[in-house]
């Protein structure tokens, strides 16, 4: 990417997190915070943190696999219609 092009997609960027809702910060936190160092787990039942990731994103890793647990999560389908709306699209 172009400098000029890096520029515009860090506009678009910021215009979505400037209009997003909690969970959606929470999970776009989570994302940034996960610096993957070696992606490889050491056990097929044993998950590992990537290297680097902050308790905090960590925590909001484990409140969103709790509310899907419970129910709370939004199908594929319905999240690529939301995106399609999304502010600055």
């Amino acid at each position: 990417m172009t400098a000029i092009e890096i520029k515009s997609l860090r506009k678009e960027v910021k215009k979505y997190v400037d209009h997003a809702d909690e969970r959606m910060l929470k999970a776009v936190r989570a994302m940034l915070g996960a610096d993957l160092e070696d992606d490889t787990e050491s056990d097929e039942d044993e998950w590992t943190w990537p290297h680097g990731m902050s308790e905090a994103a960590k925590a909001d890793v484990l409140e969103g696999l709790e509310q899907l647990d419970r129910g709370e999560g939004i199908p594929h389908e319905e999240a690529i219609k939301m995106l399609k709306v999304w502010p600055g699209k």
